[in-house]
């Protein structure tokens, strides 16, 4: 009986989806690219794998990330839809590592924060396929999602994107009260 109870405490203790942490303190999922940071480019890969470029804005101790990293990024459905449709890269709110904005203005992670407004944690960050000639990353963006949400409503969002649905005139809300009755989370 010892022994379930240790087990049992185990398992609540330490998570079964447990996301390695990197040395800056952020969740490292196997799905986010480790690139150079230039925006440009990594739309330009993204574009050329047909996935999504998508930025994640997070912060070191973030209770908000942690919920997304360990709650809702592991569910099976969600994970694949990562996976298989976007391209990630991670920004630190706060951090020092020098980005290159798609009008090629270079800072570090923390001003490219302040230019584009950003003050949730975490915000996940969409951009089209064909990005506008010009402005900043955020004006070119198709959806931002700022903060953490549950699982249907972070699922709607990737399919919105991966679908291309911002491309219709169809809304997210309006999308998202369609796919809950379709997922019969509601009537």
């Amino acid at each position: 009986m010892r022994i379930i109870t240790l087990l049992v405490a185990l398992f609540v203790a330490f998570p079964v989806f447990a996301v390695e942490m990197g040395d800056d303190g952020l969740h490292k999922p196997t799905w986010l690219r480790t690139t150079f940071k230039d925006f440009a480019e990594d739309h330009a890969a993204a574009v050329a794998e047909g996935k999504h470029f998508v930025i994640i804005v997070e912060q070191r101790g973030c209770i908000y990330c942690n919920k997304m990293h360990e709650e809702i990024f592991p569910i099976p459905r969600i994970d694949k839809m990562i996976r298989d449709n976007f391209f990630i890269v991670q920004l630190n709110m706060f951090g020092d590592e020098e980005v290159t904005d798609f009008d090629g203005k270079v800072m570090t992670e923390k001003e490219l924060a302040r230019r584009w407004g950003l003050v949730f944690t975490p915000t996940m960050v969409f951009f089209p396929e064909k990005l506008p000639d010009s402005g900043p990353g955020i004006q070119r963006a198709v959806l931002a999602m700022p903060g953490a949400f549950g699982k249907y409503t972070t699922f709607n969002i990737l399919k919105f994107i991966a679908d291309k649905v911002y491309l219709t005139d169809e809304v997210f809300q309006k999308f998202h009260a369609r796919m809950l009755k379709e997922q019969g989370v509601i009537e």
